[in-house]
């Protein structure tokens, strides 16, 4: 049985949290990332024509709904059914054919040899690592692929994100989602096993928003949507709306980072 919340002493001080209380805003605001974000995945040779691609921590799947275009073959794994259920919708409503499943990346078992590239879209730091890497390594064809991405706001150079995340700290203390800058991928020495670094980059991205889309992005992060009771979610609700009235336009840019590390299978 998959457990519906997950604790993590690494992640916000142990506090418990749910992707699937906040699936619904997930798969309506957190499908953000600009084009650029596919397109320096596909210079990589990667995720494209001929492929077998898994993506772990899939989500609502938003990374193999936007690349599936580019014609790679889409496995993704969720611990969420919430989430699996949403990416499933999204994907038939837009008629693809993808295969996605309820699985941790922990639990998740498919024959050696089964695919070209894995990947893992701001979930990464999630896994327990020393069971994980291994698995992900078998489960690789020869030279296989990990593929690991990210993007964030970044708070001490953007004053909306900044006036935005102080707020989800008002409620959530521990949340280790704030207060990120940029830098390269944290890789953990358990990969370094089985995998060698092949290429990582970093760039700067300014995101597009309206107050509304932007109230949903922060309402999905983990330290609001994911985390806060009824009470404390309606509070937060509330607050931020206003705050977001006296600090933005109706549409305006966040600026972020997005970055991404490609490992080569030993």
């Amino acid at each position: 049985m998959i457990p519906a919340e997950i604790t993590d002493s690494r992640i916000d001080a142990g506090k418990a949290f749910d992707w699937g209380r906040t699936s619904e805003e997930y798969a309506k605001y957190r499908d953000i990332y600009p084009e650029e974000f596919y397109l320096k995945i596909l210079d990589r040779g990667l995720c494209t024509d001929g492929q077998k691609v898994l993506d772990l921590g899939t989500g609502t799947g938003v990374l193999p709904r936007n690349m599936y275009r580019y014609g790679a073959s889409w496995t993704g794994t969720d611990i969420s059914p919430e989430q699996i259920e949403q990416a499933k919708r999204l994907s038939d409503d837009a008629g693809m054919k993808i295969d996605f499943r309820v699985v941790s990346a922990e639990e998740a078992d498919f024959p050696n040899g089964s695919f070209d590239v894995i990947t893992a879209c701001q979930c990464f730091w999630y896994f327990d690592h020393e069971r994980v890497m291994p698995k992900l390594a078998r489960i690789l064809k020869p030279d296989g692929k990990l593929l690991i991405l990210n993007m964030a706001w970044l708070p001490f150079e953007d004053d909306i994100a900044r006036k935005s995340e102080d707020l989800v700290l008002k409620y959530s203390p521990n949340w280790s989602g704030a207060g990120e800058i940029r830098h390269p991928i944290w890789i953990p020495d358990a990969a370094y096993e089985y995998f060698e670094m092949e290429y990582h980059e970093e760039y700067d991205v300014k995101i597009p928003f309206t107050k509304e889309s932007w109230h949903g992005r922060m309402k999905a992060c983990r330290g609001a949507g994911a985390s806060l009771s009824a009470e404390e979610l309606a509070k937060w609700d509330e607050e931020h709306r206003k705050l977001l009235g006296e600090i933005a336009p109706e549409q305006f840019e966040v600026l972020h980072y997005a970055a991404f590390a490609v490992l080569r299978k030993k």
